[in-house]
């Protein structure tokens, strides 16, 4: 097999096997998805003390619920007597308490063990001890995030410095106010690629002239391949005529009350490692949360999110959604068309980047870097590093 000669103008990606190998999927659960903070649940998606909802986050299914008092909390979605799931569905409310359904151990939405069956015959049993294993809890932007560690990274410099890095200004993405919006639309999308396909693809805007016709004609910039949505505080302008960040380039909706002049007409994106997309627009924002079940599995569920007025009043918010809808299902059928080359002999050695998607090789580097701190990947899982 001849391999294709690089180049300054074109350097080499991560090799085939780091999409396809369940051994690296493995390890990218455990130090990447299970060690970071993962965007779990939207919070108001979670309005009333006793409703739940399960998430799998790398290996484990985390039980994110919503206490009396009113207040977020996770929990392995694991019984402590003898391993049962205790909740099985997506989304629901308990009246109360959380029951096991195969031996009655019950807990309250805190995690503390508050009963089972001849529980005091017991009096020894710690119900503190034996409550439920704990999940570290962080809420920002209106969503809850969760982190598996022990001793889970700085909240601040992992997840909210990402937008300080993208935007520049440290307070840019609190003036969209997106912990106050409401949701007009949520679309959930099954895509059999691997998640880093994902995460590259949003990287750069090389595709878009291809696939994006609608995109293009909204912000005209990317049409030349330019990746706006990387570089810090810059804003991709809408083009000449271009109202609204729609379908068609009609209107949208009012200007968002604390969006500033200087970031009207103008699209941002930021990329939260390792599972997070966040777009801002003038008058909504666009939130992406993926969750890699398999090397060749990642569900990603969508939201938009407007002002609220414009939610409770019924208003049409279709023309906008369709906008990143068409995007979304462009981007993922791509990255579907790609996942079967990652196993072929051809893609053995890798692909190229062109100089527009030289920074892509930035994240390869940081996830070498994440997989090679654990000394478990041998020279065979060794790609290059650019």
């Amino acid at each position: 097999m001849t391999t294709t000669p690089v180049s300054p103008s074109l350097i080499t990606t991560l090799p085939g096997l780091y999409y396809t190998d369940p051994e690296i999927f493995r390890q990218e659960q455990e130090h990447l998805f299970e060690s970071m903070w993962f965007c779990a649940v939207r919070s108001a998606d979670l309005a009333t003390p006793g409703a739940f909802r399960t998430v799998q986050v790398g290996r484990e299914n985390v039980l994110i619920t919503r206490t009396r008092k009113g207040v977020l909390r996770a929990h392995l979605n694991i019984c402590r007597h003898r391993g049962a799931r205790l909740c099985t569905e997506e989304s629901g409310e308990v009246r109360r308490n959380i029951q096991c359904p195969y031996h009655a151990w019950t807990y309250d939405l805190d995690g503390r063990l508050i009963a089972a069956p001849n529980l005091v015959k017991m009096p020894d049993v710690d119900r503190d001890a034996h409550g439920l294993h704990k999940v570290a809890l962080r809420e920002w932007l209106g969503y809850a995030w969760v982190c598996l560690a022990d001793e889970p990274p700085s909240f601040e410099e992992t997840v909210m410095g990402a937008a300080v890095e993208r935007l520049g200004d440290p307070a840019a993405i609190e003036q969209y106010g997106t912990q106050d919006l409401a949701l007009g639309k949520r679309i959930t999308y099954d895509v059999k690629a691997n998640w880093k396909l994902i995460v590259e693809n949003f990287m750069e805007c090389y595709h878009c002239a291809t696939i994006h016709p609608e995109l293009t004609e909204v912000l005209p910039e990317f049409a030349d391949g330019y990746a706006a949505q990387y570089y810090v505080g810059h804003g991709a302008e809408f083009g000449e005529g271009v109202k609204g960040f729609t379908v068609d380039g009609s209107a949208g909706f009012a200007k968002l009350p604390r969006v500033t002049e200087d970031q009207d007409r103008r699209y941002y994106a930021i990329t939260v490692k390792p599972t997070v997309f966040v777009n801002l627009v003038p008058d909504h924002v666009i939130l992406h949360r993926m969750f890699p079940l398999a090397a060749d599995r990642t569900v990603v569920e969508c939201d938009w999110l407007y002002a609220p007025e414009v939610v409770e009043s019924g208003a049409d918010v279709s023309r906008s959604v369709e906008l990143f809808h068409r995007v979304n299902a462009q981007d993922f059928e791509a990255c579907e068309r790609t996942q079967p080359a990652m196993a072929s002999r051809a893609y053995r050695d890798g692909g190229v980047l062109v100089p527009n998607e030289h920074h892509i090789g930035m994240f390869h580097e940081w996830l070498l870097g994440k997989l090679r701190h654990t000394n478990d990947l041998g020279d065979d899982h060794a790609g290059p590093v650019h």
